[in-house]
């Protein structure tokens, strides 16, 4: 599939100096929350295990919970992009894209990702990797059509903020322990009644300690659930005010935002659901009450903080001056 410069000529200069750390206080404040939900998530994969198995348990739970993330660790990235059939986008095709991406990545300080393509017309991105050294950005088909290189660029601008501020990593290990816990409540009820009845010295045994570990096994998956959307929605507000330094222009993302989501009402993207909190929007597009269980903020609230953003900074003609504030 080729590309070609179609779109209108960007606005932004690539002569702007690196990020200043404006911010700081709050990506500080923001890895701590981020810090505290993933030891929580932990902890549920712990309790689990000591609850089904004692010692022996607490030890396995312990040591698969550490397998899993350093294979989440290391090919996170690779499976991320082949569920998708993702392929890489040559140079020669979108030379104007990769030009982009380098320039963002220079004033992020950090090296230029690899770029991929997914054959989708649902118009979405996400990016991937281990570390700024090991990250990739991959765009579909979809959103070259709908936005414009100014808006597309926040788009990448967000992206690259992922992975500078290393969310990429962090929402793999918290998918993966979430996915733990979640397939450790199922083998119980799979395994049934021996494990639920099982009783020592230090649990407590009979009825009360099976009603203790069912309530636990109930409550566990709602509980991990919750802790990893509460990690991705945390790492998309950090993101789209990265994305929107690093660009200098949030009403850009915030326009791709809009678009964005019109695109996923009308073409939802199904494959790998378990994948959608890697999208900048909700592929999956659910409203109503199941909007409360997204992976992502609701794209109002995230529409409204860049807004503000730009207007304490005078507008769109006030890019390319640097210290962007953070409005929350």
């Amino acid at each position: 599939m080729a590309f070609t410069d179609t779109h209108e000529t960007s606005r932004n200069g690539g002569g702007r100096p690196a990020l200043h750390g404006g911010g700081g206080w709050h990506r500080l404040g923001n890895a701590l929350k981020t810090t505290v939900l993933l030891a929580g998530l932990t902890a549920l994969v712990l309790v689990i295990g000591q609850r089904l198995g004692g010692a022996q348990g607490l030890m396995f739970a312990g040591f698969f919970a550490v397998v899993m993330n350093f294979g989440s660790y290391w090919f996170s990235d690779k499976i991320a992009l082949a569920i998708h059939g993702a392929q890489p986008l040559p140079y020669e095709q979108a030379p104007w894209l990769h030009q982009m991406v380098e320039r963002l990545s220079a004033r992020a300080g950090m090296p230029k990702p690899k770029v991929y393509i997914l054959p989708t017309r649902a118009p979405n991105a996400f990016a991937t990797g281990r570390s700024p050294k090991h990250a990739a950005v991959a765009v579909t088909a979809g959103i070259m059509e709908i936005l414009d290189q100014r808006e597309l660029e926040g788009v990448l601008a967000h992206e690259i903020g992922h992975v500078r501020n290393r969310d990429t990593l962090i929402g793999t290990v918290a998918a993966t322990l979430a996915g733990i816990i979640s397939y450790a409540a199922q083998m119980l009820f799979w395994f049934g009644g021996s494990m639920l009845g099982r009783s020592d010295d230090e649990e407590g045994g009979g009825i009360g300690g099976a009603f203790a570990n069912l309530g636990l096994l109930l409550v566990a998956p709602i509980a991990a659930t919750l802790l990893q959307l509460a990690v991705s929605r945390s790492r998309e507000y950090g993101a789209d005010a990265t994305g929107a330094e690093l660009s200098g222009d949030p009403d850009a993302l915030a326009d791709a935002l809009l678009k964005m989501e019109r695109g996923a009402e009308m073409m939802p993207y199904d494959r790998a659901p378990a994948t959608s909190h890697l999208f900048i929007v909700n592929p999956l597009h659910k409203g109503g009450v199941m909007a409360l269980f997204s992976t992502h903020p609701p794209i109002p609230e995230r529409v409204r903080r860049l807004r503000a953003m730009s207007a304490r900074a005078g507008g769109s003609r006030a890019r390319g001056r640097g210290g962007w504030e953070y409005a929350y």
